[in-house]
């Protein structure tokens, strides 16, 4: 178990550094490009072999306690150690990093997208891998905040050399949002591990902010989490968002949705809640009212980009809705409760398997039509996909009815949970407010179904045989191998939420309690 962490974290760098090599003679396949993308789908493979052996060898009869450590000095100085482990909070997400990314080389392998080398592609995306599974995996401060900042420029690579219109400015938006958020972020973690003279994420939750002043704590929290709210991304430091998902090719746009997002609402729960309570409790309140503004604004942007006329970008539109989404994951955290926590890490994962299979759909869909403007796709003379592409039509409103959170689908279970945290909020913040916060919130489900509905009643419906004659491709093979293993596990989290909440609820109840279970 020890071993298998170690090496899900580490394998991807050293897969990234061999693609970079030219290929052995046996291997080169059709052209070397074609060896070098086998490659990809070769490590991310084993890799999700081995985050499946790690999950099948975790004791789910103790999900609370942190498995397959591995604890060594690093920098004695500092005090700061290589702590790796993963608990019933940190699995699910590892496993879902590793589905998606060999999804998306998969993906890759037969629709590369235009750009610089596939070489320079496989190596970015192994490396930004290597990052996130870390983010995940570790249990110190300083490790933490090193695996949360190597992603931003692979995926600044990502966006400038493999993205569509308006790369440059798209990929620079992103890459300073986030860096500037991060510089805010390393204060906090430094004030935190030197003033409890430890980095190590588990003794702070054990300790659960005792050593830690009420100044310091709110201090803290702030800096802290404008770091993780800028990468979740939280209503009003979004913005960076729907710029990088339009310009990003499919699978960074997957990619971006389905893991890098919640990265930083896993810091919350991780760092946040356990290490400095009291000054989350006094951030609560305002930490709610911006989830719920978010769940309301991102649904009116959707409305708006969904309107006939608007000249939308179905991307765009997509990354609004994660704003939105999002907001539902911030809010159950704000609860400061179980029922909000563990509705927060369920929202988590069926948002990465929802919004990730919608953005390979509306890639796919671009690629078909040259664009994603709602307007050019919609009615007769446009997609039309029942008639046209029957089996596309049909996943795509399956990806929507999920994402707006239809009951015995994986999009249901989080948000219904986080507002049921916000509606009982924990002792000491102002029920009142977290019920207005609710209200907001339910309203913003209603305004999610509008606009998703919507989208699906302009790009699926329509007479096939009205206007130009399109010669349309319904469902590739490959596209079928990338795209169901997302609908099988959001119908199967659905109908079977125990899955994954009896997972999360064990840790999230000790992470509450101070690290006593």
């Amino acid at each position: 178990m020890q071993f298998l962490l170690a090496f899900i974290v580490a394998a991807p760098l050293l897969g990234a550094a061999a693609a970079l090599l030219p290929p052995p003679p046996g291997l080169r396949g059709r052209s070397p490009e074609q060896a070098v993308l086998r490659h990809g789908v070769t490590v991310t493979g084993v890799i999700l072999a081995a985050a499946v052996a790690l999950a099948l060898g975790f004791d789910h009869s103790a999900p609370s306690r942190f498995q397959a450590t591995t604890d060594i000095s690093w920098i004695q100085a500092l005090n700061v150690r290589i702590h790796l482990g993963i608990d019933g909070i940190s699995l699910p997400l590892l496993l879902m990093t590793a589905l998606l990314f060999f999804l998306c080389a998969l993906y890759s392998y037969f629709k590369l997208p235009a750009g610089s080398s596939a070489k320079a592609f496989v190596a970015l995306l192994l490396v930004l891998e290597s990052g996130t599974l870390a983010t995940f995996a570790v249990l110190d401060l300083l490790l933490f905040f090193l695996a949360f900042e190597m992603v931003l420029i692979p995926m600044y690579f990502l966006i400038a050399r493999w993205g569509g219109a308006q790369r440059q400015a798209a990929a620079w938006k992103f890459i300073l949002y986030t860096l500037l958020g991060s510089v805010v972020m390393l204060l906090g973690l430094l004030l935190i591990g030197l003033q409890s003279g430890t980095f190590d994420m588990v003794a702070l939750a054990s300790d659960n902010g005792r050593e830690l002043s009420r100044t310091t704590q709110l201090l803290a929290v702030l800096a802290i989490g404008t770091g993780l709210a800028v990468k979740t991304p939280m209503w009003p430091l979004h913005s960076w968002l729907p710029d990088a998902h339009t310009a990003a090719p499919t699978v960074g746009s997957v990619l971006l949705a389905g893991v890098l997002l919640k990265m930083g609402t896993y810091g919350f729960v991780r760092i946040l809640l356990p290490a400095t309570p009291d000054g989350m409790a006094v951030f609560a309140p305002y930490l709610g009212a911006f989830a719920a503004v978010g769940i309301v604004y991102g649904s009116l942007a959707c409305l708006a980009l969904a309107r006939r006329g608007s000249r939308g970008d179905l991307k765009r539109l997509i990354a609004y809705s994660s704003v939105g989404h999002m907001g539902f994951v911030l809010l159950g955290i704000a609860s400061m409760t179980p029922t909000g926590v563990n509705g927060a890490l369920f929202a988590n994962v069926a948002h990465g398997l929802i919004t990730g299979l919608l953005f390979f759909l509306v890639g796919a869909l671009k690629d078909r039509y040259g664009t994603a403007d709602l307007d050019s796709l919609a009615g007769a003379t446009g997609a039309a996909l029942y008639g046209r592409a029957p089996r596309f039509g049909a996943y795509l409103a399956f990806a929507a009815v999920a994402s707006l959170g239809l009951p015995g689908l994986a999009g249901f279970w989080g948000e219904m949970l986080a507002l049921l945290g916000a509606f009982d909020p924990a002792e000491g913040l102002s029920r009142p407010a977290f019920l207005t916060y609710t209200a907001v919130g339910a309203f913003g489900t209603l305004l999610t179904a509008a606009y998703l509905l919507i989208v699906v009643r302009r790009v699926c419906m329509g007479d096939p045989k009205a206007g130009p004659e399109l010669a349309v491709a319904d469902i590739q093979r490959y596209e079928f191998a990338a795209w169901t293993p997302l609908v099988a596990l959001t119908v199967l989290a659905g109908l079977w939420p125990a899955v994954l909440l009896g997972l999360t609820d064990p840790a999230v109840q000790k992470l509450l309690a101070g690290g006593t279970s």
